[in-house]
């Protein structure tokens, strides 16, 4: 099945349904993963302040990453500014399951963009700040983010064949529901066979 790189959202902004903005906001990628599956099976009861959290603080941080490593995977990404939501990450499966992600505010110019990691930006090496005027096609997206953070160059230095590195990287977006499929299809292309 075709990828439409043209696939625009309408907007990133209000309205939003309350389970995308909820998601949107969590730095976590387990609380999001443990959030996601409560909301799947309908079971509202079951949230609770910490996993619906945006940000966790210093403390809830070394509690929680305590529990296992994994568990620190997004929380030391950079607090979203006042209306400022994450639009597409990349979670990786390395020790402390690092994510990387996009995130767009509204600026007077239309859209504003920045890619963010959990590392002060010591990972990215590219353009990490971009504006649009509307949002961007699912191919402006994808490249922004590539060129910003060259997951290529991760798979490279982490020597990986394709299949490994389709089990070590886990892109999602609540606004492209193309854009996990096009980041696999870029790693069939980058590691053939």
């Amino acid at each position: 099945m075709a990828i439409d790189l043209d696939f625009r959202p309408r907007s990133y902004f209000w309205p939003l349904s309350a389970e995308t903005h909820l998601l949107s906001t969590i730095k976590g990628a387990e609380r999001r993963a443990m959030v996601e599956t409560i909301l799947n099976a309908g079971d509202l009861a079951a949230l609770n302040e910490f996993i619906t959290k945006s940000s966790l603080n210093q403390d809830e941080r070394s509690a929680f990453g305590r529990l296992h490593p994994t568990f620190m995977g997004g929380e030391y990404l950079p607090d979203l500014q006042e209306g400022e939501i994450e639009i597409a990450r990349i979670n990786i499966a390395s020790t402390t399951s690092d994510v990387t992600s996009v995130y767009a505010h509204r600026t007077e110019e239309g859209i504003g963009y920045r890619v963010v990691d959990e590392y002060n930006g010591d990972t990215l090496s590219g353009k990490t700040t971009r504006l649009s005027t509307q949002p961007l096609t699912l191919g402006e997206l994808t490249e922004f983010f590539l060129k910003a953070w060259p997951l290529q160059a991760v798979l490279d230095v982490n020597d990986m064949e394709e299949e490994e590195a389709q089990r070590f990287v886990r892109p999602s977006s609540a606004f492209y529901p193309s854009f996990g499929s096009l980041i696999r299809q870029k790693i069939r292309e980058w590691l053939p066979g």
